[in-house]
């Protein structure tokens, strides 16, 4: 629901407004509806709106308060916003909106950065106290909604993508030998606070920061998950039962806290359909959205499960939209979607939410989406393997998950980006922090809270609001989340992963989509790299800005150029399109800016 930029000086002179639109139009695609700025003193704040809750311009941004000395900008949705609102009524606050945004700055007056704690949502936030002369800025639990930041002695810039902060200038643009080390070994996640460039940092998820006017910083963890058993030992029919409650408790709060229609991403898994037979009794032609691509020559991969997807339709009477995507348009759209990406990402599946995020804008503002069910509830074929893998924790875990060893790494990256194997060491402290019973409690809990952020949730952030679309996520409803990691790992696990989602769809979905193989968003041509898209990577990795980048070493990239499909990741990913797409994503990004 909107994109959000700004700048903080510290040195008491006034930010040029000619960057602060700059930056605006780099996030203009996030929000359509409305687009305003604001300035007060040290302090500039740009916004575009995407009007979905409350849809007058009582709640344009950015929203001032006079009374209160505070001005919000916003990216997100609260869904408990309503019962907020009732009790700030109560302790005698008045409001000029009907919307989430003034609920969020009057939070912040009774509360402080409190607030948070009481939030129920996706969201990325920035307020100025006048007050206190300083800026709040906080983060979603999960970091469903982006935010990033360039601070140096001067000046703190914020906004909800990369581009905008490469687009005000200065900004260093080399690239960050750590997250260069995590990207090529987690599949391009780089944990906050880290970005691929030295110059930009992101807010880390559950976290909230404070900037005062003399340059100080203070930062905030507002929210850690327990992954330890409850006490109270519950049966197996006791867990399925709160997971029901919790879930359509979820469904419901994402549908409700909305004033134009709701849709649903429909990819043919248990969890999308799940989300559909939850809601199809409480919503009148409910409108269900699925996308599918060409399969492979040969039979290597099918390109779609309209097969699944078809199923729900019929059996729930859903007024469905179903997008066949030739390979020749993937490869056609492939520069755009690569350069809507705040940061490079390699999972397939990219280009695939953002083209069938351009179909479904066309019908819909708003969408739910079934992201993180399997990260929440177990449903990866690697979580058991890991669990049977003799050794650490961290080699259970890397043997099964890591794209690449580190020797490989070294082999790969030109000497001048080498480093210690800083992603064993970041995975091992993660693994071992305390509050989680197993070894599998350990790595789920990563996953949701750390992996997931980076990978799966931002791409489809990235991608819908690239359309002025917004996709919600009930499966990372934080009580949700709370609920699956106090759950025994072994029950999670049950007849193949996702047992209590199983549970609760039976009698519900049918059985057939239940029953199925764990499916993926296939985009097979780039797994599969034959023919143009082969072309495409080769072009791209001979490129004379690739070899005077001088970040990969020449004889790695011929040995994958060779033989492309032999050479895939232990999730079989494609090793060549993770070179390329970095390499890509920098030459649309980076290179123009610095240039300049």
């Amino acid at each position: 629901m909107c994109g959000i930029c700004g700048e903080l000086r510290f040195d008491g002179s006034t930010p040029d407004m000619k960057i602060i639109k700059r930056m605006s139009e780099k996030i203009a695609r996030r929000g359509p509806d409305h687009e305003a700025s604001y300035s007060d003193g040290t302090l500039a704040f740009g916004h575009r709106r995407l009007s979905i809750i409350d849809l007058t311009a009582s709640s344009d941004q950015p929203m001032v308060d006079k009374d209160l000395q505070l001005t919000i900008v916003f990216n997100g949705t609260i869904y408990n916003y309503k019962e907020l609102r009732s009790e700030l009524q109560g302790m005698g606050y008045t409001f000029f909106s009907e919307g989430d945004t003034e609920v969020i700055i009057k939070a912040y007056h009774a509360w402080g950065d409190h607030c948070v704690d009481r939030f129920f949502g996706m969201f990325a936030f920035a307020i100025w106290d006048k007050r206190q002369g300083s800026l709040f800025l906080a983060r979603d639990r999960f970091g469903i909604k982006p935010l990033y930041y360039s601070l140096d002695g001067i000046r703190l810039r914020i906004a909800s993508n990369m581009q905008a902060l490469l687009a005000s200038g200065g900004i260093d643009t080399s690239i960050n030998p750590l997250a260069l080390h995590h990207h090529f070994t987690l599949h391009a996640v780089v944990p906050a606070p880290y970005t691929i460039l030295n110059g930009i940092k992101k807010l880390p998820p559950a976290h909230s920061m404070t900037f005062k006017l003399d340059g100080t910083v203070s930062q905030r963890c507002y929210w850690k998950l327990d992954a330890t058993r409850p006490a109270k030992q519950l049966s197996e029919e006791e867990w399925i039962k709160a997971t029901r409650i919790v879930l359509a408790r979820a469904v419901e709060r994402h549908r409700l806290a909305s004033d134009v229609p709701v849709g649903i991403l429909l990819s043919g898994g248990l969890d999308s359909s799940l989300l559909v037979g939850l809601l199809a009794d409480h919503v009148d032609n409910l409108l269900t959205f699925s996308v599918g691509f060409e399969d492979i020559g040969g039979g290597a991969e099918k390109g779609d499960e309209f097969e699944y997807s078809d199923q729900v339709v019929e059996h729930f009477k859903t007024t469905h939209h179903k997008f066949l995507i030739p390979n020749s348009e993937v490869l056609k759209r492939l520069p755009e979607a690569i350069e809507n990406m705040s940061e490079p990402m390699v999972s397939q599946d990219v280009v695939a939410f953002y083209l069938l995020s351009e179909k479904v804008a066309d019908e819909v503002k708003v969408v739910l989406s079934g992201q993180g069910a399997d990260e929440v509830f177990g449903g990866y074929f690697w979580y058991p393997v890991m669990d049977k893998t003799e050794g650490s924790a961290l080699d259970k875990f890397r043997l099964n998950y890591f794209d690449r060893d580190h020797e490989e790494f070294l082999e790969m990256i030109s000497p001048k980006y080498h480093v210690e194997d800083a992603t064993s060491q970041m995975v091992e402290a993660a693994l071992n922090q305390e509050r989680a019973d197993t070894f599998l409690d350990e790595v789920l809990r990563f996953d949701s809270t750390t992996l997931i952020v980076d990978d799966p949730v931002k791409r489809v952030d990235n991608m819908t609001m690239a359309w002025g679309l917004e996709a919600r996520v009930p499966f990372l409803d934080h009580e949700l989340v709370e609920l699956a990691a106090r759950m025994p790992p072994e029950l999670k696990l049950k007849e193949g992963g996702k047992f209590p989602l199983k549970a609760i769809a039976r009698g519900l979905i049918p059985d057939s989509v239940i029953d199925r193989s764990k499916g993926y968003f296939p985009v097979p041509a780039l797994k599969y790299v034959r023919g143009e898209f082969l072309q495409f990577m080769q072009n791209i990795l001979t490129s004379d800005a690739c070899i005077n980048r001088g970040l990969y070493q020449r004889n790695y990239v011929e040995k994958l150029l060779a033989d492309p499909e032999k050479y895939l990741t232990r999730i079989q990913g494609s090793k060549l399109w993770h070179l390329a797409l970095l390499e890509y994503w920098l030459q649309l990004n980076v290179d123009p800016v610095s240039a300049k």
